[in-house]
Order: structure tokens, then C-alpha cells, then sequence
């Protein structure tokens, strides 16, 4: 499981154009369509995992930088776009959710059930950014699950958010879009870590978070 949850994940984000307006599906698809290959790669027979992880993640990011006009690569660091909101939870129903920010500082809210990360974080006003509204077509919701049992006690990621997982920053075999992730009962006592940095394409400057 741990090699479909994705495989040289390096950190870009969403796509624009040099007007600053997100790609067409058809625009955006024939990067999709590399992601899912180069997953598809982890099951080559006497393959190392890192070794895949390594070459894959140069190699697909020359393809992407270098063989389009379109692309620039840049960072910044976290910040909000709020959107969305939080249901109050039923006396009796709450569930417990932790977030540990980048200077590691706990938060503890006590949250309704399919309540999402993204709008939990953003409702208390943690910075998550969420370039895309929470549609998963970006990568700046990524969050970071502390504990591995946890983790697979969520359902497992589709291929859209796998894709752009592949695009996150500072990926571990735990990491989440925030956006993607609804809280269950099961699910009580997450905790979760915010990454200090996303990378995000739309941006136009690099800035970590001090």
C-alpha cells in the first residue's frame, strides 16, 4: 500500500497560465496522465522504491518544467483562502481532532462528523491554504497524519488526489489533502501536522515561512 499511496512525490502545485488563470481540463490532463504512469511504475518487478522515487522525480520534472511554456516553479508559504464552513456538532457527537502547526504548537477542536480538514483548519483559523476551493486541483491543503493507524482507518485516496499528492511538498507515506479528508467517529483523535511550505505554481515569488 505504501508504494500506491504514491511515488517520487516532489512538489509542484496547481497549473496556471501566465494570466494567472487556472488550466482547462484539457490542458491540465496530459500531466495527470504522467502521474498515474509514473505510479504504475512501483510494481516493476526487483524495482527499488527510492530508487523509482529518485529518478521519477527528476526526470517528470524536467518533462513538466522544461517541456512547457506554461510551467515556472515556485513556492511560498502557507497561506489562507478561506472558504467553506464547519457544522456545529451535537451534544454527544463531537469528535476530537488535533493540528499541529509549523512552529508546533497543538490545536485541539472538537468537530462534527463529515466535517473536512481543510474547512476545520480555515474555520479556526489555522493557515491552510487551498488554492483551488477545495476541489482537489491543488496540493496546498496537504496535511500530514501523525499516526499511521490513523491513517489507515480513512478511506484510501482516489486517483485525483493521489495526482496531486504526487505534486505536494515535503510528502511522507501518511500525507493527506485536507479538502479530501471527512471526519468519521472512527477518526476520533486525529492529529495532524501542517507542512511550513507548499509550492504552488500560481504563485509568482518563493517565501518560507520564518
Amino acid at each position: 500500500m505504501a508504494a500506491a499511496r504514491g511515488l517520487c512525490r516532489h512538489g509542484l502545485q496547481p497549473l496556471t497560465q501566465s494570466t494567472g488563470q487556472r488550466l482547462s481540463t484539457g490542458q491540465y490532463a496530459p500531466l495527470k496522465s504522467i502521474l498515474r504512469q509514473s505510479r504504475l511504475l512501483s510494481n516493476v518487478p526487483g524495482g527499488s522504491h527510492q530508487l523509482f522515487r529518485s529518478v521519477l522525480r527528476t526526470s517528470r520534472y524536467q518533462q513538466l518544467t522544461h517541456g512547457s511554456s506554461i510551467l515556472s516553479r515556485s513556492f511560498s508559504s502557507t497561506s489562507k483562502l478561506l472558504h467553506g464552513h464547519i457544522t456545529k456538532p451535537k451534544p454527544g457527537e463531537e469528535i476530537k481532532i488535533t493540528f499541529i502547526d509549523k512552529d508546533g504548537e497543538r490545536h485541539d477542536f472538537e468537530v462534527a462528523e463529515g466535517d473536512n480538514l481543510l474547512d476545520i483548519a480555515q474555520a479556526n483559523d489555522l493557515e491552510m491554504e487551498g488554492a483551488c476551493g477545495g476541489s482537489c486541483a491543488c496540493s496546498t491543503c496537504h496535511v500530514i497524519v501523525e499516526s499511521p493507524d490513523m491513517y489507515d482507518k480513512m478511506p484510501e485516496p482516489d486517483d485525483d488526489e493521489n495526482d496531486m499528492l504526487d505534486l505536494a511538498f515535503g510528502l511522507t507515506e501518511t500525507s493527506r489533502l485536507g479538502c479530501q479528508v471527512k471526519m468519521t467517529p472512527e477518526l476520533d483523535g486525529l492529529v495532524v501536522t501542517l507542512p511550513s511550505m507548499t509550492r504552488n505554481l500560481q504563485a509568482s515569488d518563493f517565501a518560507e515561512k520564518k
